[in-house]
């Protein structure tokens, strides 16, 4: 069923189950913040470029996917601005604009979720994906000198697909892809084989560092680069 919601359009790809921190300052967007928690507490995040042209207004397609957002706790500032924490909910397909009085973006959106699926496959595609992430973190937490920090991964296939989505470091098309899907099967599939490289990556990079030190010669701080 298609309802109105408010529309926040940031450079961020939201997905369900993940936290988002957001700083309000605009104006439009302190009403907006206004607005939703005296009603829901939801508005909805779609992605536009973080680059736009001076004078134009960044705004999301018809037929883009975003997320929802539930304002979970808010910190208000002296001159008007806010921290806000959000977390994401289900996702939505923007079907129209919608004509308003608000200073911010009114739009129908479509809610959805992801199709039932065959669990054999997808509990054993969500065992290689977390154990693939598990490998990456350990060795990005010798690259970073945070060797103690620990990620706890959810156990449910959806909520671990949608977490692994949001923490792996991709190029916005690639995780506005991943958001789109609507197969759990699929979207770990597809996790399975970006995180697989970039925990060889990670491993190797992490071993080079650690004969480094133990030669007792420093380096310099080994990047890993977004994947496409």
């Amino acid at each position: 069923m298609a309802r109105e919601l408010p529309i926040f359009p940031l450079p961020i790809v939201l997905f369900p189950g993940t936290p988002q921190p957001l700083h309000i300052f605009e104006p439009r967007y302190r009403q907006l913040l206004a607005d939703c928690l005296a009603a829901d507490r939801r508005f909805g995040i779609a992605y536009v470029p973080a680059e736009h042209e001076v004078g134009s207004e960044p705004l999301p397609d018809r037929g883009d996917v975003g997320c929802v957002a539930l304002i979970q706790n808010t910190q208000g500032l002296p001159d008007g601005r806010s921290n806000i924490l959000t977390v994401g909910e289900r996702r939505f397909v923007l079907i129209d604009w919608v004509g308003s009085d608000r200073p911010y973006r009114l739009a129908r959106v479509e809610e959805f979720d992801d199709e039932p699926v065959e669990p054999t496959e997808t509990v054993s595609l969500a065992g290689d994906v977390r154990e693939g992430f598990r490998q990456l973190a350990e060795a990005l937490g010798i690259l970073t000198g945070r060797e103690d920090d620990e990620i706890e991964l959810a156990a449910d296939p959806q909520l671990l697909s949608f977490q692994v989505a949001a923490s792996l470091e991709l190029a916005p098309e690639a995780k506005r892809a991943l958001l789109a899907l609507r197969s759990t099967t699929a979207r770990l599939r597809q996790l399975a084989t970006l995180v697989r490289p970039l925990a060889a990556d990670a491993e190797r990079r992490a071993a080079v560092r650690q004969r480094a030190k133990g030669n007792g010669r420093g380096g310099p701080h080994p990047q890993i680069e977004p994947a496409t």
